[in-house]
């Protein structure tokens, strides 16, 4: 077990790089005193412009990656392979912590990003083909409602949907990964549900087909 929780915390502590405070950091900014205040990307992109966005989904796309893709096979000095210690769950277990430091990091006092990016490196790393309904269902939402917040949620759930329907239950870790991460999405959206309900939230206006069909 001392193999598999140091490799968790490594992986929370990779997560807990933000990428919008790093980087905002190294200008001088708090990107969480801009916009919506969240230190996210879709935030990033609205308050410093594409550039530092894409920086920001850099860093955070990459560290999702990095962590279930490096650290369940590397060989932690001192520490011994512990061969009870399940491969799959490993894997998983790193890339729900590296979500979850992005979400909670260390670093920033515990107030990050929402988790969307390093949630798709996260699944480059376990389940790829996942992410290609997650996207369809993504670009879907997006251009018919122009939420991004919305789409987000959306494509969490659209890959737990899709796991279920293209392989059952013979995978029960990753089908539980899958729901417990779609549910998080949703947990660190609740505000934006909370403006949806309010009509409040705000629109992508510029993105939407139904509108430049006007």
């Amino acid at each position: 077990m001392l193999e598999f929780g140091l490799k968790v915390l490594i992986s929370y502590l990779v997560g807990s790089v933000n990428g919008s405070l790093l980087l905002g950091g190294l200008k001088g900014i708090d990107i969480r005193r801009f916009g919506s205040g969240n230190a996210g990307g879709t935030n990033a992109l609205r308050a410093l412009g594409k550039l530092f966005a894409l920086g920001v989904m850099i860093i955070d796309i990459g560290k999702g990656f990095l962590a279930p893709w490096l650290l369940p096979g590397l060989v932690l000095p001192g520490v011994p392979v512990d061969p009870a210690v399940s491969s799959e769950w490993l894997v998983l277990a790193c890339a729900g912590a590296a979500v979850f430091g992005h979400c909670y990091p260390v670093w920033f006092q515990f107030r990050g990003g929402k988790g969307a990016a390093t949630a798709i490196g996260a699944m480059l790393a376990v389940a790829p083909t996942a992410l290609i309904p997650a996207g369809i269902v993504w670009v879907a939402v997006l251009v018919l409602s122009g939420y991004v917040g919305l789409a987000t949620m959306l494509a969490g759930a659209a890959m737990a949907i899709w796991q279920v329907v293209t392989a059952g239950l013979t995978d029960v870790p990753l089908l539980l990964f899958l729901l417990v991460l779609a549910a998080f999405v949703v947990f660190t959206h609740r505000l934006n549900i909370r403006r949806l309900l309010r009509g409040e939230e705000s629109r992508m206006d510029n993105v939407m087909l139904l509108r430049r069909a006007r």
